[in-house]
């Protein structure tokens, strides 16, 4: 059984147990969260049940396991002969969840 759940406007395919990193929730280690933003929903038989846009009352439940910045991205910007240069850096604030049930 897996569900696809939307969160920061990125799709995750989910399932019980797996761990999962998504844009930064801004909650406790350890907390629960709850995303109600299911797409779609596949059962253990592989029937898949797809929502228009989200399937009504399927929720995916979530543990906090903690919050992390992910490596850094380096933006770089050249244009030769001209003697211009540009150097930027990114860290993306992330937090970790492990799937605990699919309702």
């Amino acid at each position: 059984m897996y569900a696809i759940i939307e969160s920061g406007s990125k799709q995750y395919k989910v399932a019980v147990g797996d761990i999962v990193e998504v844009e930064k929730l801004g909650l406790e280690n350890g907390s629960e969260v709850v995303f109600d933003k299911v797409l779609a929903v596949a059962d253990a038989e592989g029937k898949l049940n797809v929502g228009t846009p989200v399937v009504e009352g399927a929720k995916v439940t979530a543990k906090v396991l903690d919050t992390f910045r992910a490596k850094k991205i380096v933006v770089f910007k050249m244009k030769r002969r001209k003697g211009y240069r540009r150097t930027q850096g990114h860290r993306q604030s992330l937090t970790r969840v492990e799937i605990t049930a699919i309702a």
